[in-house]
């Protein structure tokens, strides 16, 4: 008993190690880390625009918010300086002809509130600056522009972070498993996809790549060696009619890497696949990536998926989604290469031969017999 629970928590913690290792999350997500890059990371500032988008969401609003507050509090002080340094205040006992920079800024608090209503533009009419001093003036211009360009910058870098096609991206479903069965005579690896939404993603195209580790004949380990792997539909693989549920699917032949694979040596293989789907938002004309992944725990051999499309009796057709997943066994054979020798052994057999030089001579058959 105990040698069974350990053997069952070894293999347990064996998968849960390879799943965590694959490249590509279920949801399209990278799972990769970058280590030791010579350049410094001041050149993200350098495109700040495309540094400010990926950031989460809560990162992005402390800087939305911090944008704000430091600039105000920033030129908070600098309105104080100016009223100092033309002794404004009201620590220095200004005379009645006295005529301010800025009315009414007895202090901080005060230069901090002026500040605020410049920046934002809403003019209570209390406060406000003199033609008696060109440095505030100067100071009230560069405040005006620069709030402005705040404005602009965060205000668009939030609309584009909402308007991003990452988020079409998941209304755009995978199936879970994907299956290999045969279909159309051909041994086949197909997956479902399904567009959530009734408008269409324009100019789609499906591809995937398989990752593995190989060893190269001068004996070099290259790790995540990505091939090509070629997926089509029956209309075909680009400009696909993105209006109901696909299942694509890769003809395993022998230029396929699954050619040399089995259903019993499926889960001894090592392989992430990952699927891939490009096309343009209809909406917005954005373009949009979807990506998944499969292991080979997620490859079941010898199934197929359940009719998901079906025509109700009022003409409309419906899309069951509680079937978008669900497969049925099928009887499928247990390799790709049993299955050409078993095309090729039936072919041999109709065919015949013919021998032109064979000639059919009658022989007359005689009854007497000598003694």
């Amino acid at each position: 008993m105990f040698s069974y629970l350990r053997e069952r928590f070894t293999s347990h913690l064996r998968e849960r190690s390879r799943r965590r290792a694959r490249l590509v999350s279920k949801d399209g997500r990278c799972n990769i880390e970058f280590g030791n890059v010579e350049q410094s990371r001041f050149v993200f500032l350098i495109d700040i625009w495309t540094t400010i988008l990926d950031l989460r969401w809560r990162y992005k609003m402390t800087i939305f918010i911090s944008a704000f507050l430091g600039s105000w509090f920033l030129f908070g002080l600098l309105w104080y300086v100016v009223a100092y340094i033309h002794k404004d205040l009201p620590e220095f006992n200004p005379s009645i002809n006295h005529t301010p920079c800025v009315e009414n800024i007895n202090g901080l608090t005060s230069a901090f509130l002026f500040s605020l209503e410049t920046q934002v533009t809403i003019g209570y009419g209390f406060r406000c600056v003199t033609e008696q001093c060109a440095t505030a003036i100067f100071l009230l211009i560069f405040q005006s522009i620069l709030g402005v360009i705040i404005n602009s910058f965060m205000c668009g870098a939030i609309l584009a972070k909402i308007s991003r096609s990452k988020n079409r991206a998941k209304t755009i479903t995978f199936s879970k498993n994907a299956v290999i069965s045969k279909r159309g005579g051909k041994l086949c690896l197909l997956i479902r996809v399904a567009n959530l939404r009734k408008s269409l993603l324009i100019g789609s195209h499906i591809y995937g790549k398989l990752l593995r580790t190989t060893i190269t004949p001068e004996g070099e380990t290259i790790i995540l060696d990505q091939v090509n792997i070629e997926f089509v539909v029956d209309a075909g693989n680009e400009n696909l009619f993105f209006i109901s549920p696909l299942t694509i699917y890769h003809i395993i032949d022998k230029n396929s890497p699954f050619f040399h694979m089995a259903a019993e040596t499926l889960l001894q293989q090592d392989f992430e696949l990952v699927v891939f789907l490009d096309g343009t938002v209809e909406a917005t004309s954005a373009t949009c990536q979807v990506r998944t992944s499969y292991i080979p725990e997620e490859v079941l051999w010898g199934y197929r998926f359940a009719p998901i499309v079906s025509k109700t009796k009022e003409g409309k057709y419906r899309v069951d989604f509680q079937n978008f997943s669900k497969t049925v066994a099928v009887d499928t054979p247990h390799c790709a290469f049993c299955l050409y020798n078993e095309k090729e052994a039936k072919a041999k057999e109709k065919k015949g031969y013919d021998n032109p030089g064979f000639v059919l001579s009658e022989v007359n058959e005689t009854s007497d017999t000598k003694m």
